[in-house]
């Protein structure tokens, strides 16, 4: 077997400076190095995280889910398109509206537009609508009928939603 200096004369070089320093005062770090004990960098907490307890599983006072209340939704600038001179009929665009024909909706804060007035498009009782697809119906304005017709208007902030809000 081999013999190794040990004595107090003996040099050992440094892994981190590549200076020599006293054989017997050299330490080994964690990750392996050769370094004299003024160079000596303890292990940095973050390198060995202790144990994480489990996520818990329930929860311990629960509530049931809750069913939303529907609300307005704003719809897009001049939603509502008349069709032809002289119709009532009016298509509106509501992407991914989710309704379904015979659904009753009601209109707020519409503006007038090619002779449809916003008291008759503000109907307080809504209106039963016909699903064309997934992002527009049609209903019947009661009384006005449009003048040009293939017109679109209805403004900026019109919504449309249940009959009733409720909170």
């Amino acid at each position: 077997m081999p013999k190794f200096a040990t004595g107090k004369y003996s040099k050992a070089i440094s892994d981190r400076s590549g200076l020599a320093f006293p054989y017997n005062e050299m330490v080994f770090e964690w990750n392996g190095s050769f370094v004299h004990n003024s160079e000596f960098e303890p292990k940095a907490p973050q390198v060995q995280p202790g144990p994480h307890p489990a996520d818990a599983v329930a929860l311990q006072n629960v509530r049931t889910d809750r069913t939303e209340s529907a609300v307005p939704q704003l719809l897009i600038v001049n939603a509502f398109q008349t069709s032809s001179s002289g119709s009532s009929t009016i298509t509106v665009t509501e992407r991914s509206h989710g309704r379904a024909s015979s659904d009753t909706v009601r209109f707020r804060l519409v503006d007038s537009f090619d002779g449809i007035t916003k008291t008759n498009l503000e109907n307080s009782s809504g209106y039963s609508i016909t699903k064309v697809d997934d992002d527009s119906y049609t209903f019947s304005v009661s009384t006005d009928t449009a003048t040009t017709g293939n017109i679109n208007g209805g403004g900026g902030r019109a919504t449309a939603g249940p009959v009733t809000i409720t909170n």
